[in-house]
C-alpha cells in the first residue's frame, strides 16, 4: 500500500524491441500511452517515448559497459516506489525484458514488495539483429537449431556457467548478447573446445537502427578485424554458417537513404509523415519542427465566411490544415462538406487534395505545381471578374496568389485559419549535431521553416553550418527563401510535394553514396 492508502499501481515490464520503433508491439505501445512514469533504458528509441502522455513522468536509466546511470538495485527501488505510490509504471526495457535484460530481477522486486506487474515480451535483438543484416538465424539447408548467449557473464560467479565443449557443437547458430568487450575470450573458447577456426562470424552494431555496421569475418580473424575497424558495442554476435546468406539476403543496409541522418523541419503535427517516409528507406530522421500550428483567438471572420459560403464561387485550400480547420468550424456549426455544394473547390497541392478527401470532397481544380505561377496560368476561369474567391490560410501567409487571382478580376477574402509560430525548441541539442557533422542533409518544407531556422540558429551560423550539409528544398519559394537568406541549396523537389521531396534526396544522395 502507499502512504496514501490508495492500492498500488501496476508495474509493466514492456519490451521495446532492438531498436526500430516501429517494431514495438501493440500491447507495448498501449503501456507507455497509460503510464504515469516511464521508466526507460539506453537501447529504447527516442521516438518510443513520443507515445508517452505530456503528463507522464520520464526517467531514464541507461546502462553501458562499466557505466552505470542507476545501479540495478536503484532502479528496482525506484519502480517499486512509484508504484506503491499508486503510479501506473512503464519499464521500458531494450529487446525482451526476459533475454539478458534483468526483467526477472525486477519482476521479484515487485513480488517482495505486493507490487502487481505484467510482462510484455519484445522483439528481442539476438533474432532481429540478424535479420536486419540479412542473416537467418535458422535455415533449411544449414542451421537447425540455435542457442542465445551471454557474451557478458556475471561478474560475480565463481566460475562460468556455459559449458563451451556442448555449446561449440550442440547447436548450428550461436548468438551473443553484449559479447564485444569479451570477443577475444569467447573466439578462443570456441576455438579450444573444436569449432573451426574458419567457421564464419558476424557482428551486428546498433542492429535495426539506421547507423547499423555490419562486419563479417571468420572466428580466425575477426578478433584482428575488429580492432582494425575500430568496431564497438553495441553489437550481436552469430557464429555458424547461416553468415554466408548475408550476401544473397541483405536488405536493410540496401535502402536508398541508409545510413543518411536527416533534419526535418516540418511543422511538428506534420513532420511525423515525412519522417516515416525516409525512415522506410533506411534514414534517420531528426525532428526540428521549427513551425507550431496554433488556433485563433478569434473565429469570427473564419466562421462569418463559412456562413456566407454560397456567395463564393472559389473555395481555395493551400494546406492541410486548413481544411482541417474549416471541417472543424461547420461542424461546431452543426454543418458538414455539404455546405460547398454550390462552390467549386481548389487544392493547391497533393497533401491538401488528400485531406479533402477525406472530407469526401473531390478538388474540382489541382494545378501539376505548388506554385502561384502554376496556379494561375493553369486557372479554369480565364476572367474571374465579378467573382468572389474564399481563401482560408495561415494569418502569415504569402500575399503572391491573392494578388495573383485578383489580377484575373477577383474579388479575393483572405481570412485566417491558423497561425503558425516558431518553435524553437531543441534549437542548442541541433546546433551541437550540425557542429559535429552528425547531420548528412536539411530539408526546408516552405519559407517559414527556412525563416525560423536561420532565426534560431542566427544568419550567420546558418550559412556556416550547412555550408558542407547537403540542402533540399520543396520547391521554388522556399529555394529563394534560403538563398536570399544565404544558404545554398543543391536540390528541388520536381514534384513540390512530401513525397517530391523524398524522391529528390533519394536520387541524389543514393547517387552519392554510390
Amino acid at each position: 500500500m502507499s502512504s496514501k492508502g490508495a492500492l498500488p499501481g501496476t508495474v509493466f515490464l514492456v519490451g521495446a524491441g532492438p531498436g526500430d520503433p516501429g517494431l514495438i508491439t501493440l500491447r507495448g505501445a498501449d503501456c507507455i500511452r497509460s503510464a504515469d512514469v516511464v521508466v526507460y533504458d539506453r537501447l529504447v528509441h527516442p521516438d518510443l517515448l513520443k507515445h508517452a502522455a505530456e503528463s507522464a513522468e520520464l526517467i531514464y536509466v541507461g546502462k553501458e559497459s562499466a557505466r552505470h546511470t542507476l545501479p540495478q538495485e536503484e532502479i528496482n527501488r525506484l519502480l517499486v516506489t512509484r508504484a506503491l505510490n499508486g503510479k501506473s509504471v512503464c519499464r521500458l526495457k531494450g529487446g525482451d525484458p526476459f533475454v539478458f535484460g534483468r526483467g526477472g530481477e525486477e519482476a521479484e522486486s515487485c513480488v517482495e514488495a505486493g507490487v502487481p506487474f505484467e510482462v510484455v515480451p519484445g522483439i528481442t535483438s539476438a533474432i532481429a539483429g540478424p535479420a536486419y543484416a540479412g542473416i537467418p538465424v535458422t535455415h533449411r539447408s544449414s542451421a537447425s537449431s540455435f542457442s542465445v548467449v551471454t557474451g557478458h557473464e556475471d561478474s560475480e560467479k565463481s566460475e562460468s556457467g556455459i559449458r563451451w565443449d556442448h555449446l561449440a557443437h550442440g547447436t548450428d547458430t550461436l548468438i551473443f548478447l553484449m559479447g564485444v568487450v569479451n570477443l577475444s575470450h569467447i573466439v578462443d573458447q570456441l576455438v579450444t573446445a573444436g569449432k573451426p577456426r574458419e567457421t564464419p562470424i558476424s557482428l551486428i552494431r546498433w542492429a535495426t537502427w539506421p547507423q547499423q555496421e555490419t562486419l563479417v569475418s571468420t572466428l580466425a580473424s575477426v578478433v584482428d578485424d575488429v580492432a582494425i575497424s575500430g568496431f564497438k558495442a553495441p553489437a550481436v554476435t552469430v557464429v555458424g554458417e547461416v553468415v554466408n546468406f548475408r550476401d544473397k539476403l541483405r536488405w536493410f543496409d540496401t535502402k536508398p537513404l541508409f545510413g543518411k541522418r536527416i533534419l526535418v523541419t516540418r511543422a511538428r503535427e506534420q513532420a511525423s509523415v515525412l519522417s516515416e517516409m525516409m525512415r522506410e528507406r533506411g534514414a534517420d530522421p531528426v525532428e526540428f519542427p521549427l513551425i507550431r500550428i496554433t488556433p485563433l483567438d478569434d473565429y469570427s471572420m473564419l466562421d462569418s465566411a463559412l456562413t456566407a459560403l454560397e456567395t463564393y464561387r472559389w473555395v481555395v485550400f493551400t494546406s492541410a490544415n486548413a481544411v482541417r480547420i474549416v471541417s472543424d468550424r461547420l461542424f461546431l456549426a452543426a454543418r458538414d462538406s455539404r455546405a460547398f455544394a454550390s462552390n467549386r473547390i481548389a487544392a493547391i497541392g497533393p497533401a491538401t487534395a488528400e485531406a479533402l478527401s477525406t472530407l469526401g470532397l473531390r478538388p474540382d481544380y489541382q494545378p501539376s505545381e505548388s506554385v502561384a505561377e502554376s496556379v494561375i496560368s493553369e486557372w479554369p476561369d480565364t476572367d474571374l471578374t465579378g467573382h468572389k474567391i474564399l481563401l482560408p490560410r495561415a494569418r502569415q501567409g504569402r500575399e503572391l496568389l491573392p494578388n495573383r487571382l485578383r489580377e484575373l478580376g477577383a474579388t479575393v477574402d483572405v481570412v485566417p485559419a491558423y497561425e503558425t509560430v516558431m518553435d524553437a525548441e531543441g534549437a542548442s541539442a541541433i546546433r551541437a549535431q550540425l557542429e559535429a557533422e552528425e547531420i548528412h542533409a536539411v530539408t526546408f518544407t516552405s519559407s517559414s521553416t527556412v525563416t525560423n531556422f536561420v532565426e534560431s540558429i542566427g544568419r550567420d551560423d546558418s550559412t556556416r553550418l550547412l555550408e558542407s550539409i547537403f540542402v533540399a528544398a520543396i520547391g521554388p519559394a522556399t529555394s529563394k527563401t534560403a538563398r536570399e537568406a544565404g544558404i545554398r541549396v543543391d536540390v528541388e523537389a520536381e514534384d513540390h510535394s512530401i513525397p517530391g521531396l523524398v524522391q529528390a534526396l533519394e536520387v541524389h544522395l543514393k547517387a552519392d553514396r554510390d
